[in-house]
């Protein structure tokens, strides 16, 4: 499972793996129009560096890099999100969504700096949620989630979670009511070995069945205790399926930040098939699902 560990003060943040730069060719055919709802673009570094206050240093992994991924494995739509050695600095992600205006939409990461007309740019550039990651530096604190979900609404943007949802017993009741809708990161990034019963995950999944919230179905090799194919991850993909298959999305997690061991792409593509096994379940997480929430045309 991969948490940030703690920075010493004065320290360089630690040096992570690079992505495979070979996907598999996938054993399955993605539908048409597939969408990756959750990755990250870091680089070139020398136009968009670094933030000094992160957990971890990547090396570059551009937006060429993600677009030969894509077309290896049969991706046509994706989410950028916004990662957090970039800190609430959008140059990167304003100017990667507007290159891309077609086939990509973007999720920010903001603060109580940004203006309504912050705001507006932003919305015009494709950006459709904001961000609270409290798992890595560099994210905003998840106290200013209300009052910028408040903001954001007459966007019809969406507050999307990285959160381990084991710290957070009352899930349920804390976003029940949250007055825009919420997107939780990676399964609720929380270890296998908590268990389907830990509290924290039956908040997540009756938040699901209520249609409270949506979910990404993406970074099973965060959370699992074992290895590829993260056969201990199953129980929790069917019980989120189970809950309500119309509010899951599914993400590659690309270039896959902060993990000791790379996965390859075209083998996380191929997880697909245990995952979601009948084609008409796959067409509604990996297509229509994410086009509804993500405003694809």
């Amino acid at each position: 499972m991969s948490h940030a560990a703690p920075v010493p003060a004065g320290a360089e943040p630690p040096a992570c793996p690079g992505f495979d730069p070979h996907p598999r060719t996938p054993r399955i055919t993605l539908p048409p129009l597939t969408c990756d709802t959750h990755h990250h673009v870091f680089g070139p570094y020398a136009r968009y560096p670094l933030q000094p206050v992160r957990s971890y240093t990547p090396p570059e992994a551009t937006l060429e890099d993600y677009v030969r991924m894509c077309r290896a494995v049969g991706i046509e739509r994706s989410v950028l999100v916004h990662p957090s050695i970039y800190g609430t600095e959008l140059s990167s992600l304003i100017d990667t969504l507007e290159t891309c205006r077609s086939w990509m939409r973007g999720v920010a990461v903001i603060d109580d700096t940004f203006d309504d007309a912050a705001l507006a740019r932003l919305d015009r550039a494709g950006v459709r949620g904001v961000r609270f990651n409290v798992l890595f530096k560099g994210g905003t604190p998840l106290a200013q989630a209300r009052v910028i979900g408040e903001r954001i609404r007459r966007f019809g943007w969406h507050v999307q979670l990285l959160i381990d949802v084991s710290d957070h017993p009352a899930l349920y009741d804390d976003w029940k009511d949250f007055p825009v809708p919420v997107v939780v990161d990676h399964m609720g990034h929380m270890a296998v070995t908590r268990g389907v019963a830990a509290p924290g995950f039956q908040g997540l999944l009756r938040l699901l069945r209520e249609g409270r919230c949506w979910v990404k179905l993406s970074g099973a090799y965060r959370i699992s205790s074992a290895g590829h194919p993260y056969a201990d991850a199953l129980p929790f993909v069917r019980a989120l399926v189970e809950a309500n298959p119309e509010r899951l999305v599914w993400g590659t997690d690309w270039p896959h930040p902060s993990v000791a061991t790379m996965p390859n792409d075209g083998d996380l593509v191929d997880l697909v098939a245990d995952w979601l096994p009948d084609a008409a379940l796959r067409e509604r997480v990996l297509v229509r699902n994410p086009a509804r929430l993500y405003g694809f045309e």
